[in-house]
């Protein structure tokens, strides 16, 4: 099946090649970069193209800027991989007029720009629906870098190394959608439209909830109007958002879709993933009448007290009634993701996941229940972002542990693993020191045995990153203004403390 392109493309002067450093079928998934890639081929003046690590082909020669997108932080290793493909030297005070002007954006770089700031000339930082067109156009004058770094440090979001900037903030003017629906994408032939943006439930450990504040709907009108587009072309629509349902008119939208389907209108209905203490009966029923087999909830955690130490607001019968309205209701299965190695956890609140795992499965028979556990990463610009990152045995400890024990009541699991997510923690919270560690593991191959070498061949001091930063001092990622500042995420830190008993 051919692409379905649903935008007019422009050819200008100006080569803008945007990358995704990954996979083409992420990035054909990714809403974010994907529709930053449709303002840019509609823009007047630009001429722009878009490649992954899997589809190389450019002449650096002809390009006149790079912009890439990082959703995840190992994806530093697809931007030095382009680079060194396309011959670009890594540092970008290496590159003179001859080479094209680099930069980026995406969550990573929202998050902590700092460890990337020798790599990239300028970084976008926050909602680039509005400032992308800015910058696009300051970039179609075709100045010196010099004129043109000048001119780009006037727009809102825009990040010159070593300057402070203010994160950009969009309005949601416009539903944003998957522009090219593909049979290449991860989610084939899916046309993805987002519906709110950020959370409003605010957990503490959460960079999705807090880099994307205020939390923000968009306009029903516009949305069925959007639906009704994708419909055009495939019958498989994704609502999109941290909190979808958390949208004022959810359940309008919900029966919007329902009515199609039972006047005979095939939709495959998908949806990111299920607020747990939204989740009701009619709801489900659309998602199973959608095709849904499988649904996801997040708790986090499995003792109240730890839950509310990250401020998940979530109490255990909320859990227990999400899951039976899931089995009830035709699901057949549910992944429950949770985390260890939340700061102040105890061997009580690791057996909490026993308890209550062998409750839900007592409670739900035949229905697939898999717990999907990840460790946690302390990360910029959350009230967790000093907090220290639990030890890789410790955590290994607990992995085995729960593997065990979940198999013995017949509970499946799923764990990511410690050693990356320690290294995953050295990225985040990283300085400007890392370059050289990132450029280092690329060029060994990528594997977790170079960050050992990384380390002990560049004598590189990473203990802040992992062990945690001091309350008064200053933080890499300070050079950004955010909301809420950082007296605010500390002032909830501290409220948060009473519900730890090591606090």
């Amino acid at each position: 099946m051919a692409d379905i392109v649903l935008y007019k493309h422009n050819h200008g002067e100006y080569k803008l090649v945007m990358v995704y450093p990954n996979r083409e079928e992420f990035a054909l998934s990714s809403l974010g970069y994907m529709w930053l890639y449709k303002i840019a081929a509609e823009t007047e003046g630009i001429s722009a193209e878009r490649i992954s690590t899997d589809s190389i082909n450019v002449n650096s020669a002809q390009i006149d800027a790079l912009a890439f997108s990082l959703s995840f932080d190992f994806d530093y290793l697809g931007v030095l991989e382009i680079l060194d493909k396309l011959k670009i030297p890594f540092y970008s005070n290496e590159r003179g007029e001859d080479f094209p002007l680099v930069f980026a954006g995406g969550p990573v770089i929202t998050t902590n720009p700092v460890p990337y700031q020798k790599f990239f000339d300028f970084m976008m930082l926050g909602d680039g629906d509005e400032n992308f067109s800015k910058v696009l156009k300051v970039l179609s004058l075709k100045l010196p870098k010099k004129e043109t770094l000048q001119k780009l440090s006037e727009i809102e979001g825009v990040y010159i190394p070593n300057f402070s900037v203010k994160r950009a903030s969009a309005n949601l003017s416009e539903v944003i959608y998957t522009p090219i629906i593909s049979d290449k994408s991860y989610f084939k032939n899916t046309f993805i439209l987002e519906i709110a943006r950020g959370c409003m439930n605010r957990c503490a450990f959460c960079t999705a909830s807090y880099t994307n504040l205020p939390f923000r709907e968009n306009e029903y009108k516009k949305i069925i109007e959007t639906i009704d587009l994708g419909l055009k072309y495939t019958n498989k629509i994704a609502l999109l958002g941290a909190q979808v349902s958390a949208h004022p008119r959810f359940e309008e939208i919900m029966n919007y879709i329902k009515e199609k389907m039972d006047n005979g209108v095939k939709i495959e209905l998908g949806i990111s993933s299920l607020r747990t203490d939204a989740v009701n009966p009619k709801f489900i029923q659309i998602l199973v009448q959608g095709g849904q087999k499988h649904s996801t909830i997040a708790i986090e955690a499995a003792s109240e007290r730890l839950r509310k130490f990250i401020n998940k607001n979530l109490k255990e019968e909320q859990i227990l009634s999400a899951v039976q309205i899931a089995r009830e209701n035709g699901l057949k299965g549910l992944k429950i993701y949770s985390m260890l190695g939340i700061p102040t956890e105890t061997k009580e609140d690791i057996d909490e996941f026993l308890r209550l795992a062998k409750k839900i499965k007592d409670e739900n028979k035949g229905l697939n229940i898999e717990f999907s556990f990840s460790t946690f990463v302390p990360k910029p610009q959350t009230p967790l972002q000093w907090s220290k990152r639990e030890d890789t045995k410790t955590l290994e400890k607990k992995q085995k542990y729960l593997e065990k024990e979940l198999s013995k009541i017949g509970v499946q699991s799923k764990f990511s693993s410690p050693k990356w997510d320690y290294w995953q923690t050295v990225l985040s919270r990283g300085d400007e020191t890392i370059s050289e560690l990132m450029i280092y593991v690329y060029r060994a191959g990528g594997k977790l045995g170079a960050y050992k070498s990384a380390l002990k061949d560049l004598k590189l001091d990473i203990s802040k990153m992992v062990d945690g930063y001091d309350f008064d001092e200053t933080l890499p990622w300070d050079v950004i203004e955010y909301n809420p500042q950082k007296q605010l995420l500390l002032n909830e830190y501290k409220r948060l403390e009473k519900y730890s008993i090591l606090g």
